[in-house]
């Protein structure tokens, strides 16, 4: 009898997931650096300042057009803004 016939493995247990898309949404990609929240917002940002004609956005028009796309709080994206912004400067 070997050490692997002598292992009772339980079938109806089943494993639980390595990632989650919680947390690949927080890494930040090789190219860049931003998260996929990060871009989300940007990519938002950059279509609302074309449809206004370059004019500033609204942080509640930002916010709503982001919610559109991703579920994410106001505490959140105020958060996320201020992180994207430090890094603009």
């Amino acid at each position: 009898m070997s050490i692997i016939d002598s292992v009772e493995l339980d079938k109806t247990e089943t494993p639980e997931p390595c990632t989650t898309m919680d947390s690949i949404d927080k890494l930040p990609e090789v190219r860049d650096g931003l998260n996929r929240k990060e871009r989300i917002i940007l990519y938002c940002l950059d279509q609302l300042q074309k449809e206004r004609g370059g004019r500033h956005v609204p942080a509640i028009m930002l916010y709503g057009r982001v919610i559109e796309h991703i579920d994410m709080s106001m505490g959140e994206f105020q958060a996320t803004i201020s992180i994207v912004g430090d890094r603009v400067k």
